[in-house]
């Protein structure tokens, strides 16, 4: 009786380790959308990325999609979010049903006033430790130019160690145009509050090397 207690207890133990191993191969990606002022006519190029990132991510990887809006860090502001099922069939479903949640969000975007990015950084990274990913990628769709509603407080540290946080599509400001150092400023900014945080910083104006920067 002991040897069969034993050897179930053994089983246990492996299936344990092999759903372990299996979530620590998965990926998890998070895509923020800015979604303030004039960024809402970017909306067709964000939705394209998140169309590449459904029929690249596989069964057991982990996609959510958030707004980044006057205060971010909210559970309101997730448009949509998934594990993809070890069946195939049941993860096409899944992506179908996520690429209507995200095509009607779309459709009704609303600028809002105010762009909370650290907020939506601090939500994202919250969600990706629950999925469990061995790769974690935060995606930062926007111009990086932060404006908090008075009041709100973000000056709390980033925790993103095994997290790489990828800026996309960081446009231009009028005031860019005028002084280059500011634009160049704001990017190292973040760069630095996200390395001080433990993370990997990279920014990506070309699109088409999406897949580059999910392979690293």
């Amino acid at each position: 009786m002991n040897r069969i207690l034993t050897v179930m207890l053994s089983f246990v133990v492996l299936v344990s380790i092999g759903c372990s191993d299996n979530k620590s191969k998965a990926t998890g990606v998070y895509m923020l959308i800015d979604t303030s002022g004039t960024y809402t006519n970017e909306m067709e190029k964000a939705q394209a990325i998140v169309n590449y990132l459904l029929s690249t991510l596989q069964t057991g990887d982990s996609l959510a999609v958030g707004r980044i809006d006057s205060g971010s860090f909210s559970e309101k502001d997730i448009i949509a979010k998934m594990t993809f099922d070890s069946r195939p069939s049941v993860s096409n479903k899944q992506k179908l049903k996520f690429k209507a949640l995200l095509d009607a969000n779309v459709k009704s975007v609303k600028g809002s006033a105010y762009t909370d990015i650290s907020g939506g950084i601090l939500q994202a990274a919250e969600y990706l430790k629950e999925t469990g990913a061995g790769k974690r990628y935060i995606f930062i769709f926007s111009d990086l130019k932060e404006d908090l509603p008075k009041g709100y407080v973000r000056d709390v540290p980033f925790t993103l160690k095994k997290f790489k946080v990828v800026a996309l599509n960081v446009t231009k400001l009028n005031t860019d145009n005028i002084n280059p150092r500011e634009y160049m400023d704001r990017l190292e900014a973040w760069k630095l509050k996200v390395e001080e945080g433990g993370g990997e910083w990279r920014v990506l104006n070309d699109l088409d090397r999406i897949e580059k920067a999910l392979r690293e």
